[in-house]
This record gives C-alpha cells, sequence and structure tokens, in this order.
C-alpha cells in the first residue's frame, strides 16, 4: 500500500504548492509518464494496465454509453431555472471563454483525467491485483480515490462558502471522500469489464468536463443581470489556475 500512501500525499501536499497549481497539466503529465515507468520496471503488462490496444474500442463503447446519460442531466441541469443553483460554483462562475476551454480542452483532460486514470485505474489497480483479490483490490483502491480528494473538497467548500463550521465541514468532506471512493469503484468496474482503461477515461472525462460546462451555461443569465463579486473574481482566478498569465 505504499503506492496508494505516496498518491493520496501527492495530491493533498504537493497539490498544495503555488508551483503545482500553475503547471498542473506539465507535472501531472510527467507523473504519469513517470508512473507508467515504474510500472514498466516492475513488470506489469500492458493487459494488467489496461492499455492494450485491442480492448480500447471496447473500452469507448461501454465508457460513452455510461457516460451519455451524465451528460445529459448535466445538460438538463443547466437549461431547467429550478436546477441551476446545483451548478453554481464559484470556482468557474467567473471564468471567461479562453480560461474555460484551457479547463476543459488541457487542464481537467492531461492535468486530472488522464493523470487520474493511469495512476489509480491503471498502475494501482494492476499492483494491487497481484497481491489481492479483485474485489478487495477495488475497494482499497478506490479508497485511496476517495482520500486523494480531501484537500481539493476543502478548497471547494472555502470558496462556494459552504459548511462554515468545523462539524459540518469534517461532515461534508467525509461524504464526499465517501461519494468519490464510490465513484472510484464505478470506474474500476468499467475498466475491469471492459479490459481497457478507455471506458473509465471517457466516464471520467465526461463527469470532470461537463460540469464546469453546465455551472458556465447556468450562470450565463444571471452574470448579465450582476457584476460578479470580489469573491467569485478570486476562486475564479484560482481555478483557472495555473496556466493563465496574470
Amino acid at each position: 500500500m505504499g503506492a496508494g500512501v505516496a498518491l493520496a500525499a501527492y495530491n493533498n501536499l504537493v497539490g498544495a504548492q503555488a508551483w503545482h497549481r500553475r503547471w498542473y497539466p506539465a507535472v501531472n503529465g510527467l507523473a504519469a509518464v513517470g508512473v507508467l515507468g515504474a510500472a514498466a520496471a516492475s513488470g506489469l503488462t500492458l493487459g494488467e494496465l489496461g492499455l492494450r490496444r485491442d480492448r480500447v474500442r471496447a473500452g469507448l463503447r461501454l465508457g460513452s454509453a455510461v457516460a451519455a446519460p451524465v451528460v445529459a442531466g448535466y445538460g438538463l441541469a443547466a437549461v431547467i431555472p429550478a436546477a441551476r443553483p446545483l451548478l453554481d460554483d464559484q470556482r468557474v462562475t467567473g471564468l471567461d471563454r479562453r480560461q474555460l476551454a484551457y479547463q476543459v480542452l488541457l487542464r481537467i483532460p492531461v492535468g486530472t483525467v488522464a493523470w487520474e486514470e493511469i495512476a489509480f485505474r491503471g498502475v494501482l489497480q494492476a499492483a494491487l491485483r497481484r497481491v489481492l483479490a479483485e474485489p478487495v483490490a477495488i475497494a482499497a483502491g478506490s479508497a485511496v480515490f476517495g482520500l486523494w480528494h480531501v484537500r481539493p473538497t476543502v478548497e471547494a467548500l472555502e470558496v462556494n462558502g459552504l459548511a462554515t463550521g468545523r462539524g459540518a465541514r469534517i461532515c461534508a468532506v467525509t461524504a464526499v471522500v465517501g461519494g468519490t471512493a464510490g465513484a472510484g469503484v464505478l470506474l474500476c468496474l468499467l475498466r475491469e469489464r471492459s479490459g481497457s482503461l478507455a471506458a473509465s477515461v471517457v466516464l471520467h472525462l465526461a463527469a470532470n468536463c461537463a460540469g464546469p460546462l453546465a455551472s458556465a451555461l447556468a450562470v450565463r443569465p444571471a452574470r448579465a443581470r450582476a457584476p460578479r463579486s470580489h469573491q467569485q473574481s478570486r476562486a475564479s482566478r484560482r481555478y483557472a489556475g495555473s496556466g493563465q498569465r496574470r
């Protein structure tokens, strides 16, 4: 489980550093290359990693079938007025089109989805399956995936002004970590059933990109009526991150 501890520490400690935020896609892309190199050196095969070329098509089919209702759900929430408050995210509200494009075309696909899928459903899952039964390996890897999201969850709560009390924040973080671990189980099952990492990549990419896009679409009418607050501006700049010149 040393690899799991290292992964959790990476996102919760290294990920909090200013230099990591600024160079997020590049640093995480290099990290993905590094863990793949370590996997190859340890003898893990392409099949164990979910990277066999002959399984890509099956992975894309399964991933697309599961991702479609997720994207549709975000789309409906964005156009139904009563559901729009559910998409309110101060990290996205103030992004301009260039910053939003950066998020959904580079930062999320490379810095988040590719890195997390290679690290968790690829390398960690393959390593755990060598020493544990499949259900136990999936549970262990998914638990680490949940812990990976502690710091991002705390930051999201802060910028959105949610769960401001200590007890409420602990409950909220615990709930999100548990929900993320559950999502990790689903991603693992997709990868195992299809034999390809492509299945979990497609679902992960759809969920992570559809969210900001739907949030930006939902707040457009309100943005036209009201000026952007200082909190919105600060949160948006922080989220846009890293690859934006100041």
